[in-house]
């Protein structure tokens, strides 16, 4: 059997400042929108800006890369739950860590961007894999039944950034922000919560569509 190659020095420098300017993405994100410069993420991810535009030509070829990594970052924690034993307890698992890592922060530009090949084929995978998540927390009766892969997706969004951490950083308040992940911790206990079967009220409405989270990525 051929060992699995060895990265060298130069392919883990490239890996750490592809996470970190994942990481700062999300944040410049957050705060600006689909305007993010991309001179203002290097300078969050600490990564000089000649040497970025060495690695990525483009703003756009930026944003794709970081989408792949935000994808595969899905699909492992996706992967992680399944492999639980206990289906509520990989459900949670999965929408817990893409919350805390942001996931769903690069919304802001969906539909700014070309969705490449690679970008379609790991979403695809990880709609698969969330689908599997969803049906196995539904059927040992732990998922409210009305519950979708989508609202899922789109819970997943609504809390992956946090306005009040965000407030926080930008006026260098670090004494609070353990606090404000605390209460974002509460947050997402609580809606974990309110995904439980044991919930009898009816959700409001009809169940949001594929095309609703899918077609901002159209681009204009």
């Amino acid at each position: 059997m051929t060992p699995p190659a060895r990265r060298g020095p130069r392919q883990a420098e490239v890996e750490r400042n592809d996470r970190a300017l994942l990481e700062a993405a999300r944040e410049v994100l957050a705060v600006d929108g689909a305007h993010a410069s991309v001179a203002a993420i290097a300078a969050r991810a600490d990564v000089g800006i000649g040497s970025l535009y060495r690695r990525y030509r483009t703003k756009e070829e930026l944003f794709q890369r970081l989408s792949v990594l935000s994808v595969e970052h899905w699909i492992d924690v996706a992967e992680q739950g399944l492999a639980d034993d206990d289906p509520w307890a990989g459900l949670a698992h999965f929408i817990t860590a893409c919350i805390e890592f942001g996931q769903g922060s690069l919304a802001p530009i969906a539909g700014t961007i070309e969705v490449t090949e690679e970008m379609s084929i790991k979403s695809h995978h990880g709609d698969d894999l969330l689908a599997a998540l969803t049906v196995r927390a539904r059927e040992v009766g732990a998922l409210r039944p009305d519950v979708t892969p989508i609202d899922i997706s789109l819970l997943i969004e609504q809390l992956g950034t946090s306005p009040v951490l965000e407030q926080l950083r930008k006026q260098g308040r670090n004494d609070l922000i353990p606090a404000a992940m605390e209460a974002r911790r509460r947050i997402i206990a609580i809606a974990l919560d309110g995904l439980r079967a044991s919930r009898i009220a009816s959700l409001p409405g009809h169940p949001p569509s594929e095309k609703l989270f899918t077609e901002r990525w159209t681009r204009e």
